[in-house]
């Protein structure tokens, strides 16, 4: 009976043991911008602009997960744009507005794609500016596929969205704005 015992005991403590490691590696593998993404929330229906904002915020720990300043701020303006972070320097991160242009076919798409593979490449996230339903919305561009697709996530009130044909949609539209950002070397 105590051999029965015993062996229930480490059976047990072993699998325990499994479990967690694996729940650990887990975690080491884990994107902290899902992190991010997961726990923001986008808490005025026009509050866009600063909602992406925020997020670039909370990617690089400069303010935490509670923080909704810049949307409390801009509540639903209707007349914002990425003109109100241009050169805008937030807890040691500077926004620039690029793109500012005709959306028409003289627009220069493959140097906007360009762009943003080279922030990419430098392990930059970009905000830009895509057609919805309402108008514009901003999404957060954090990677690209194999095949050269952008991936851009953003919130809609708690709701994650996620595009995997953002080029395709920005061809569509003719061009289109996007924010990138500098970041200070004491960060």
């Amino acid at each position: 009976m105590k051999k029965i015992l015993f062996g229930l005991v480490i059976l047990i403590s072993t699998s325990i043991s499994f479990h967690s490691k694996a729940q650990t590696q887990k975690n080491d593998n884990f994107d902290f911008f899902d992190a991010v993404i997961n726990n923001h929330d986008q808490i005025f229906q026009l509050s866009c602009i600063p909602s992406a904002v925020e997020m670039i915020l909370k990617y690089y720990k400069v303010v935490d997960f509670d923080f909704y300043d810049l949307q409390n701020e801009w509540k639903n303006k209707t007349d914002g744009s990425f003109r109100n972070f241009d050169n805008k320097e937030l807890y040691g991160i500077t926004f620039s507005q690029k793109f500012v242009l005709p959306r028409d076919e003289n627009f220069p798409i493959d140097s906007l794609f360009q762009t943003i593979e080279n922030e990419l490449k430098s392990e930059k996230k970009v905000i830009i500016s895509l057609p919805s339903d309402e108008g514009w919305h901003m999404f957060i561009i954090c990677k690209q596929t194999p095949d050269g697709e952008f991936v851009s996530y953003s919130k809609h009130g708690s709701h994650t969205l996620i595009l995997r044909n953002t080029k395709e949609i920005v061809k569509k539209s003719n061009g289109t704005e996007i924010m990138t950002y500098t970041v200070s070397t004491h960060l």
